[in-house]
């Protein structure tokens, strides 16, 4: 046997010794699988059809590093640049946030609110990977979107996502919160902002995600509170306001939104029944 026989691997073992290095996780098997995948360029559901092929002496030291950047925490989503969100599969990049399942809430609410047919203009503040306005627009496509993000490489990411989806209904602005938006009215405002405290705790293990997307002050409402208040003078005639938040910052939004002038204001918890939306309508009995 030679040498380089005797060093390559089989997808089975490559597996087993994957789901060795990356016990400390939830699920393992699927870190280990999401990453095989990747560096196969197969669907996961095929990993298994022939456990005895062979991984070339390439496919198995990129694995081994991308197993080992995810042993150190790196998120597999960095590691593959790709993460679903909605019914869409989306590129992400360190420079934006991974798109999280608790924030479909967001997606699912906003399309509560906005007709099947209707042609109304949508405001996305802090688009990132362009998760919530691309997943909006594919369901709303005679709507009028923009999005807005501060940081201009993600908002490269944003674009490129709307461009390989052949998303034409939305536009990107450069801006923070609403200085890209001019004076311009919307019937819907979302927004999923930095909303976690600067000393939490769990801010480790989101650590190689920017954290300008996520901390926002010692009490995490510093930015829900400029966007609730500056979103009054971008609304039409009964506008709604749809913000994601942290899971105990539900009361203080409440009362935020509600000192502010904001009616038929409800929260709203996620598949984990943790309080996760606030949704709030601006001049709705003017």
């Amino acid at each position: 046997m030679s040498a380089q026989q005797a060093v390559r691997v089989t997808l089975a073992a490559a597996l087993q010794q994957a789901v060795r290095r990356l016990a400390h996780y939830e699920n393992p098997a699927l870190e280990a699988e999401l990453l095989l995948a990747h560096v196969l360029n197969l669907p996961r559901s095929k990993l298994h059809l022939h456990p005895d092929q062979a991984l070339t002496p390439a496919q198995s030291g990129e694995f081994d590093t991308l197993v080992t950047r995810r042993a150190q925490g790196e998120p597999s989503a960095y590691l593959t640049g790709a993460r679903g969100f909605w019914s869409l599969e989306l590129r992400v990049t360190p420079d934006v946030l991974i798109p999280r399942p608790e924030t479909e809430l967001l997606v699912e609410l906003a399309l509560q609110k906005i007709p099947a047919d209707a042609a109304w203009r949508i405001a996305d503040l802090g688009a990132g990977s362009g998760a919530i306005a691309l997943a909006l627009a594919h369901e709303r496509p005679h709507c009028q979107f923009i999005a807005t993000d501060i940081s201009p490489a993600a908002l490269e990411v944003a674009r490129a996502n709307a461009a390989r989806l052949n998303t034409r209904n939305v536009a990107f602005r450069l801006g923070d919160w609403f200085s890209a938006l001019q004076n311009e009215r919307f019937d819907v405002i979302v927004s999923n902002p930095p909303y976690v405290r600067g000393n939490d705790p769990h801010l480790h293990d989101l650590r190689f995600e920017p954290q300008l997307a996520l901390v926002a002050g010692a009490d995490g409402l510093q930015q829900l509170r400029v966007i609730a208040a500056q979103a009054r003078g971008h609304f039409t005639q009964g506008g709604w306001l749809l913000l994601e938040h942290g899971y105990d910052q539900a009361p203080a939004m409440m009362e935020l939104l509600a000192a502010l002038g904001y009616r038929n204001i409800q929260d709203h918890p996620d598949l984990g029944g943790v309080a996760r939306v606030t949704v709030a309508c601006w001049n709705a009995y003017e």
